[in-house]
């Protein structure tokens, strides 16, 4: 498990191999994701989409036609 001190300027060192792990470097961005309970999840902003797969809850499937149908519609108003 990695650890990182909090500067008094609120700020971390992100350990190296968790760098590594994430895939990410200087200039990169993360976010913090409340998942309640005072906990938090790290994660790369610069991810792949193939990541955000089950991100989303969705309680029905949307073909492709009607992706296509809100697109155009929003992009009309």
């Amino acid at each position: 498990m990695s650890q990182a001190t909090l500067t008094s300027k609120g700020q971390i060192t992100i350990p190296a191999p968790v760098r590594a792990g994430m895939k990410v470097g200087a200039g990169d961005k993360i976010e913090f994701v409340d998942i309640g309970n005072g906990k938090y999840e790290v994660m790369a902003v610069t991810r792949e989409v193939k990541t955000l797969k089950g991100l989303f809850k969705s309680s029905r499937t949307v073909s492709i036609d009607e992706m296509n149908q809100a697109i155009s519609d929003s992009a009309s108003t």
